[in-house]
């Protein structure tokens, strides 16, 4: 029987509709008995898809993962306007739409690249200390900044023309709200638009392939097989470049010592890298501090002893 804290790594899971991100944490917890679990990536509840979940040492992680780009596929619907910017909410209008595919197109590059997003009122935004969505199911509508946002990616995959609903393909940097999004698209054509449904397809260098389902994971645990599918915390470090260290090295490094670069075999222009011992084990990240030649830890994900 396998040790729930000898379980350190990801678990990445596709998460359902109408579960939080922490109701995921909370069900996990109770099912493997694994304490300290987080997650990187916060999904609204009406979403589904990938949700990398941080257990054991590895959720020292969450907050520092250099990919923070994600990817979406998300229905839509023009004609509506809610005040959730998605079908959940309370309809605001309905206006008559006889946009056609070309239509939406042609409006798509404009949406590209660098813009800028003003948060939805039904958002966790916090403005004077109190998060927008309190606020709203209060009734109150405050003024908000827009916020840049990244989109590399905005594809139409399909659009019913009697319907007026479609799907759309989206890459976007951390922040980005996809129902805002669609919102502006709709304002844009100058029907109104609302998401309605959201799933994510990418997240932490992650896809819905490397994803479990909770029955996938309660039929794991009752074979004792688990283990097998968590993933090591260094997989969303891979893009940093690695550093292996000597016997005495990993010692000092582990005790948090400032290690000489000038002793040590590094990547030339590297700032942030993975640290190794000998034996290849994983130690955690250090900063290459090239001002004062020293390597300086950053992070641990090993229990030191």
């Amino acid at each position: 029987m396998i040790q729930p804290s000898s379980l350190n790594g990801i678990l990445c899971i596709h998460k359902p509709q109408d579960f939080t991100s922490f109701d995921v944490v909370k069900k996990l917890r109770g099912m493997t008995k694994i304490k300290k679990i987080g997650h990187a990536g916060t999904l609204d509840p009406m979403a589904t898809g990938v949700l990398p979940v941080f257990l054991g040492a590895a959720t020292k992680a969450c907050d520092i993962l250099p990919d923070q780009n994600k990817r979406y596929t998300a229905a839509f619907q023009l004609g509506i306007t809610t005040n959730t910017q998605d079908i959940w909410g309370e309809v605001l209008s309905r206006r008559e739409s006889r946009v056609v595919k070309q239509d939406i197109l042609d409006l798509l590059p404009r949406f590209r690249g660098d813009i800028e997003q003003i948060p939805p009122m039904y958002s966790a935004v916090q403005i004077n200390g109190k998060r927008l969505y309190d606020l709203a199911r209060r009734g109150v509508e405050v003024e908000r900044k827009p916020r840049p946002v990244h989109i590399h990616r905005l594809e139409l995959l399909s659009f019913d023309e009697d319907s007026q609903c479609g799907v759309l393909d989206i890459g976007c940097s951390k922040g980005t709200y996809i129902r805002t999004l669609i919102h502006d698209l709709g304002e844009a054509l100058g029907t109104g638009g609302a998401m309605t449904s959201l799933t994510r397809t990418e997240a932490a260098g992650f896809t819905l392939d490397d994803c479990l389902t909770f029955q996938e994971v309660e039929e794991l645990l009752c074979t004792e097989r688990l283990a097998e599918r968590i993933l090591p915390v260094e997989k969303v470090f891979q893009a940093y470049p690695a550093i292996r260290l000597n016997p005495v090295q990993s010692k000092k490094f582990l005790n948090g010592v400032r290690l000489d670069l000038n002793r040590i075999k590094y990547p030339k222009g590297a700032v942030t890298c993975r640290i190794y011992d000998a034996g290849n084990t994983f130690l955690g990240l250090a900063d290459c501090r090239t001002d004062t030649m020293e390597l300086v830890l950053k992070k641990f994900f090993i229990e030191r002893k």
